[in-house]
């Protein structure tokens, strides 16, 4: 005679669990320091083209200390100093800073550099490169501008059908760097059946630690009534850390700025919450999220870490420079190492 084990009866204990890695990305650090220590070696204002990272929170900080955001480098004064955003420019923004003698400073992510240089070796090579990414977020208006007559932009698995190429034994397709990486390898699956010579970039492009927090989500979210992602609405990674906590199974999941727009109604019948942040989203955010799960009875806290990342990009060469002229350092604090409340690894 066999016998089955009982299942596990379900926790009624209230709980978190915190999705490691989480927040900020070298990438991030290295480019909202390099507009904070811009602001310490010049003085204010320093512009910035765009939001210097996709999060409310860190582009007021940065206004309220004197940094002025702009869309376009024409509304900078000429000789006036620049700051490039994480997301990367195309030579055209480039141009056009030079023509006004702009004093710029990069700060784009080196990983995404690393895919513009892929657009130009390829458009050199000249094929069709079919770029999976969304259309207007201001990282692929930049790879796209590397070379505007070879790249076509492929926003989902859907628009494949539509893709056409010159020949289609010189197609190759890269990729914006915070994608969904489901999505985008069931993209690169469906434009292989319809090209089978296509190549691949020569490294992955979708960045490590979107991968990252992708994969801590996925392990926590079937444990989960409910996902919380904290995030700015135009923060490609934090939404699709939304959409990958439902795939996972989490039963539901909300993307907030900040703790005061969680809603009460959300926890009804819940007891296990997850909670993660975008690679933009300083940690103190975090905090104030756990500290209102706390107030709501969420008091123990679970750390679900899948990776350790130490990884830290030194500031744009600029910047450097005048960083030693002014006896400024590159004086920063490694990612993650910022917290004081109580948490229980797992």
């Amino acid at each position: 005679m066999t016998t089955t084990a009982p299942a596990p009866a379900p926790t009624t204990t209230k709980r978190v669990l915190l999705a490691a890695p989480r927040g900020y990305c070298a990438g991030v650090d290295r480019a909202v320091v390099a507009v904070e220590k811009a602001l310490d070696a010049y003085g204010a204002p320093v512009y910035v083209r765009k939001e210097i990272v996709h999060n409310k929170h860190v582009v007021d900080t940065l206004r309220d200390r004197g940094a002025i955001f702009v869309e376009e480098t024409d509304e900078v004064p000429e000789g006036a100093r620049l700051v490039f955003s994480a997301h990367g420019v195309s030579p055209a923004v480039r141009e056009s800073a030079a023509a006004r003698s702009l004093d710029t400073i990069d700060a784009t992510c080196p990983l995404v550099t690393k895919v513009h240089k892929e657009a130009v070796r390829f458009a050199k090579d000249d094929y069709d490169i079919l770029l999976i990414g969304h259309d207007g977020h201001e990282e692929v208006e930049g790879t796209a501008g590397e070379a505007p007559d070879h790249v076509q932009v492929v926003n989902s698995p859907d628009e494949v059908d539509k893709v056409v190429v010159r020949d289609p034994e010189k197609v190759v397709w890269i990729s914006q760097t915070t994608l969904s990486v489901d999505e985008t390898m069931e993209t690169v699956r469906r434009l292989r059946e319809k090209f089978p010579e296509m190549q691949d970039p020569p490294s992955d492009d979708i960045c490590y630690a979107t991968q990252n927090r992708q994969v801590a989500v996925k392990k926590l979210a079937p444990e989960c009534d409910l996902v919380i992602v904290v995030g700015s609405a135009n923060s490609s990674n934090s939404v699709r850390l939304v959409e990958v906590a439902l795939q996972a199974g989490a039963r539901t999941s909300y993307r907030v700025d900040r703790a005061t727009e969680i809603d009460d109604a959300w926890f009804e019948g819940v007891t296990t919450v997850g909670v993660t942040s975008g690679a933009s989203v300083p940690e103190i955010l975090v905090d104030d999220v756990l500290r209102k799960l706390a107030d709501h009875g969420y008091g123990e806290v679970q750390e679900v870490r899948t990776a350790t990342e130490d990884l830290m990009f030194s500031l744009p060469r600029e910047l450097r420079a005048g960083l030693k002229e002014s006896g400024g350092s590159d004086d920063r604090p490694r990612p993650q190492k910022r917290r004081e409340l109580p948490i229980q690894p797992v």
